[in-house]
């Protein structure tokens, strides 16, 4: 019985390759197990886990980010951080992928949907940046990555379902991502301003023309198309990383503020408002199926003595704490290949978590780790859901082929994000443990 509860692993990764949807997979295999260990007392334990994650006052920021993030997507937003980011850049080499980037990170720090930032973004800069003749790889890799930084930098809606899983507040994890966040939107700027020095062909700096703005002018675009947006970011990052807001009461008013800014920038309507709730809808429904069924799975894993069995296992195999931790970033690193992010963050985050614990690590320090895993799984194939995001907005002329060329170097970066962040943990501590301070 003490190994039983491994078996839910293969059962539900079969059912999933065999086409099933994820949340029906883990639910099916969570009754199963269920009913095998503890018989019919199993539906009490079930209708605990939903009262409880019905409860959870922090998931209610996931609706809150989604619709601020679908109410960007028809703000106009976009067009206006690309044209105050790059008059600054276009001159510089790869001015043009820079300004993407620069985009990327602000979208991330909006709202942290990806999907829709990526989509936006895409729209907005593949036409340019092949106008002037980029590296189609170059193109689809800063795409790819600069849209999914959203997973990493805050606020997130991957560390906002993290965070009850792991049994750890999400400010902590909000503030403990932040700097490893930039570090990997750094590396993305430097890797594309060095490469693009060195083959200038790759992405060539737009030449000087009689109409460019000058510098006046530049400084009152960036104001009028910057302002808004930031304080936005403000509105949203800054009333968490400050202590002055929840996750999910800044969520509120990112979502009161997108509408706002729709106002602002002359794009609200009905319609639009429609559509971004319906999507709010749809996808808020999706996540929290999944978590559901998550929630249920795990449940029955840890009741099983799964938790219990796996320490022991891993107690006999004396393990260092470092090739531990090594052994469970290959593990969700691998998982990435097949498992969107969802599912790795529920199967994975209540079996390691504790294991964490064990080691002597900090378990906000290991989430963070996660996260940066998790953002690798955006860009391995053959899920890769950032691949698929750009496929469906990419004209012809870029083929898979230049996505997963366009990739590597960025999965490489995160790599060396990764190694970074373990080797410097204050990345991580040091802002939680300032904000506790403040507290």
């Amino acid at each position: 019985m003490e190994t039983l509860p491994f078996y839910m692993l293969p059962v539900a990764f079969v059912l999933m390759f065999l086409g099933f949807p994820v949340a029906f997979c883990m639910m099916i295999t969570a009754v199963l197990f269920g009913l095998m260990v503890f018989g019919d007392r199993v539906v009490f334990q079930f209708i605990e886990k939903i009262d409880d994650l019905s409860s959870n006052f922090v998931l209610a920021a996931v609706p809150l980010f989604v619709f601020m993030g679908a109410m960007l997507e028809r703000s106009g937003i976009a067009e206006r951080l690309f044209e105050a980011i790059h008059i600054w850049t276009r001159r510089l080499p790869g001015g043009l992928a820079l300004a993407t980037v620069i985009m990327c990170i602000l979208f991330a720090a909006s709202s942290g949907v990806i999907g829709a930032t990526e989509s936006v973004v895409g729209l907005l800069t593949i036409p340019i940046m092949l106008r002037y003749g980029y590296d189609k790889g170059l193109v689809s890799g800063t795409i790819c990555a600069g849209g999914s930084l959203g997973t990493i930098i805050p606020p997130s809606v991957v560390a906002v379902v993290m965070g009850p899983l792991a049994d750890l507040s999400v400010g902590d994890i909000l503030y403990g991502m932040t700097f490893p966040g930039l570090v990997m939107a750094g590396l993305y700027l430097v890797y594309i301003f060095v490469r693009c020095v060195i083959n200038p062909a790759f992405g060539p700096a737009i030449p000087p023309s009689p109409d460019d703005p000058d510098f006046a002018q530049k400084l009152a675009i960036s104001a009028r198309n910057l302002v808004p947006p930031v304080l936005l970011i403000f509105a949203v990052l800054g009333s968490i990383l400050f202590g002055w807001a929840s996750p999910t009461e800044a969520a509120a008013i990112g979502a009161l503020a997108s509408v706002l800014l729709t106002v602002l920038y002359g794009t609200f309507s009905l319609p639009a408002l429609y559509e971004a709730l319906i999507k709010t809808l749809k996808i808020t429904a999706m996540i929290m199926t999944v978590l559901l069924a998550g929630t249920l799975f795990t449940g029955v894993f840890i009741g099983a003595g799964g938790i219990n069995t796996a320490s022991q296992m891993i107690g006999e195999m004396k393990l260092e704490p470092w090739t531990l931790l090594a052994l469970m970033m290959l593990i969700i690193f691998i998982a990435g290949f097949f498992l969107d992010w969802i599912s790795i963050v529920l199967i994975f985050v209540p079996i390691f978590t504790p294991l964490v614990k064990m080691a002597g690590f900090d378990p906000v320090w290991f989430c963070v780790l996660f996260l940066i895993m998790i953002q690798t799984s955006y860009l391995t194939p053959p899920m890769a859901p950032a691949i698929f995001y750009l496929r469906a907005v990419a004209p012809a002329e870029i083929t898979i082929q230049h996505m997963y060329r366009g990739v590597a170097p960025f999965i490489l970066l995160q790599i060396v994000t990764l190694l970074i962040t373990m080797a410097v943990p204050s990345l991580v501590t040091w802002l939680p443990a300032q904000m506790l301070q403040l507290r």
